[in-house]
């Protein structure tokens, strides 16, 4: 049976970007280069490979900038909607919920941070989801991390660490718990929208745990692929190792 297409996703570009310092004084995250090509032209162009050409990007710290950098390259030649979070920045959550009414048509899209640069499939990300139909299919990889999401053996979220302090937040208690690293990428089916009560601003973080007691949200592990956390200035020396 074919894998349906998948055509939509959300760039998440509104954080204030406090780790990358002092290029976020002047300008947004989304803008910051790796090897002379801006991180929010990189995404694109990687969900582009893989088809998906009908885009919201949320908005707020210089969102000028980012506006103007689109509009100056004919959006990639994509289909980009902008979501221009005006008062604050409502963190994934929030931005999410926020950007709602553009993003009600597709069944399934992809959601991932500006700041992430990976060489993940996303063709086997969304065959593992097709296949599995979870409410949200999460990436996730086994690496160092100061958070991580725990899992079942069968990849079902079930809570959250703090790897640094310790804190535990267990929404469905297993004896055999495997944690992971988040990667910043989701993929989502569209009656999340109908279970998203929280308001204002918020984290997918608590999200997740809160529905993950009654629906499946699951991990798709891609440990070995390429991923950079492009959020402060030494990561960028990393990421030009990777992506030329």
């Amino acid at each position: 049976m074919a894998v349906n297409p998948i055509n939509t996703a959300m760039i998440f570009a509104a954080g204030l970007g406090t780790r990358l310092k002092p290029w976020t004084d002047y300008h947004p995250k989304a803008l910051a280069v790796v090897n002379n090509k801006p991180l929010l032209q990189r995404n694109i162009e990687y969900l582009r490979g893989f088809g998906i050409d009908r885009l919201v990007i949320n908005v707020h710290h210089f969102a000028d900038q980012v506006i103007s950098f689109l509009d100056n390259h004919n959006h990639f030649g994509c289909h980009i909607t902008i979501s221009h979070e005006i008062e604050e920045p409502l963190e994934t959550g929030g931005g999410l919920k926020f950007a709602t009414p553009y993003l009600r048509e597709a069944e399934n899209f992809f959601v991932l941070n500006a700041d992430i640069l990976t060489n993940l499939n996303l063709y086997t990300m969304t065959a593992f989801h097709h296949e599995l139909q979870p409410l949200s299919t999460i990436a996730v990889s086994d690496r160092d991390s100061s958070r991580s999401f725990l899992f079942d053996t069968g990849d079902h979220l079930c809570g959250w660490k703090n790897n640094k302090t310790g804190e535990e937040r267990i929404s469905v208690s297993h004896p055999d718990t495997v944690a992971r690293a988040f990667s910043g990428i989701h993929l989502i089916h569209q009656s999340f929208f109908d279970l998203l009560t929280e308001d204002g601003k918020f984290s997918m973080v608590d999200v997740y745990l809160r529905l993950c007691k009654d629906h499946s949200i699951m991990g798709y592990d891609h440990s070995g692929d390429i991923l950079v956390d492009v959020g402060k200035p030494e990561s960028i020396v990393l990421a030009e190792k990777y992506f030329k």
